[in-house]
């Protein structure tokens, strides 16, 4: 058996795009105990995602994301998609602690750290606002064509040192502003998944069940 999975995978490695091992290589796996979803479907307890996975959650029921060198908590009432070293938020709370430099992403608005150091921050995006708190290490908030610039005019980055937070609209081109309060809301803006071909979907599952002595995705408990 373990002769036909080196088979198979040397098969599936040289006819596979470069692509599509990578996002592979990309994997991580999605922790939750109901009241998950997965690309629109009920998530087990323990599955595999790749990039463009999305995932949802309901109201008090957390989910997390482990990640080679991240663990992600996903906040209840939270809808983000999983991009390998990115998350693209769409509304919720992600609190992170990486040491492989994972960012956020919110729109117009970027999210990360500050160096490759340990970092531990969260991000909160409800009712037009976006919260930024770092809790160990600093991370940087860089606006996508915005139009704020700091008084030196260079960019329109800004630091959160440890320790602090800082607010701002998820809109491009406006200010930083004191912390406040936030309350629920958000608006949708996630990408849809990425469609392979078949023989892409079927080497890929190939490589899956004949690489890894572990299954990618439990069966639901």
């Amino acid at each position: 058996m373990l002769e036909w999975r080196k088979l198979v995978c040397g098969v599936v490695i040289a006819i596979a795009p470069a692509p599509l091992l990578a996002q592979y290589s990309e994997r991580a796996l999605l922790r939750s105990n109901g009241g998950t979803w997965l690309n629109e479907s009920p998530a087990p307890a323990v599955s595999a995602i790749f990039p463009d996975s999305l995932v949802q959650t309901q109201a008090d029921h957390p989910a997390r994301i482990e990640a080679e060198g991240s663990t992600v908590m996903i906040a209840g009432e939270t809808v983000v998609q999983f991009q390998g070293h990115e998350l693209a938020l769409d509304h919720g709370r992600l609190q992170l602690d990486t040491s492989r430099e994972m960012v956020v992403l919110i729109g117009c608005i970027t999210v990360s750290p500050v160096n490759a150091d340990r970092t531990q921050y969260d991000v909160t995006d409800v009712d037009g606002k976006v919260r930024v708190v770092a809790s160990k290490n600093d991370v940087k908030i860089h606006v996508h064509g915005g139009v704020h610039r700091s008084k030196q005019g260079a960019s329109s980055d800004i630091i959160v040192h440890e320790g602090e937070e800082k607010t701002r609209s998820e809109h491009c081109g406006a200010l930083i502003r004191p912390a406040d309060g936030v309350s629920p809301g958000g608006l949708l803006d996630s990408t849809g998944a990425k469609v392979a071909g078949g023989a892409i979907i079927l080497g890929g599952g190939l490589c899956v069940i004949f690489c890894n002595d572990n299954p990618v995705s439990p069966s639901k408990p």
